[in-house]
């Protein structure tokens, strides 16, 4: 293997330990404020890793500028996404949490 597989692979691990974390925050932190904030951020972090090492494997200009137009997208929807369903548990009523 060259470097630019082992820097690829590090980049790849990188990501799929940001997925697990937001994964695990989604899971295990108490209400949906902060279960949202863990997801997003974890998500977009580790898809933005993950993009970065699949952009070191890419052929051609073409198909590193289709993985950053996926992340671009991606991190806009996500948060679209996160900021209608804080406002939707925010109109429901949904509390903070505290300790």
């Amino acid at each position: 293997m060259i470097l630019i597989d082992y820097i690829s692979t590090i980049l790849l691990l990188a990501g799929a330990i940001f997925f697990l974390a937001g994964t695990l925050g989604l899971l295990r932190f108490p209400d949906v404020y902060t279960r949202l904030h863990a997801l997003t951020k974890a998500d977009n972090v580790g898809l933005g890793l993950m993009v970065a090492g699949l952009a070191l494997q890419a052929e051609s200009l073409a198909a590193i500028g289709k993985l950053l137009l996926i992340w671009a997208l991606v991190l806009l929807a996500g948060g679209s996404v996160a900021h209608l369903v804080a406002s939707g548990a925010l109109k429901r009523g949904v509390p903070w949490w505290k300790r």
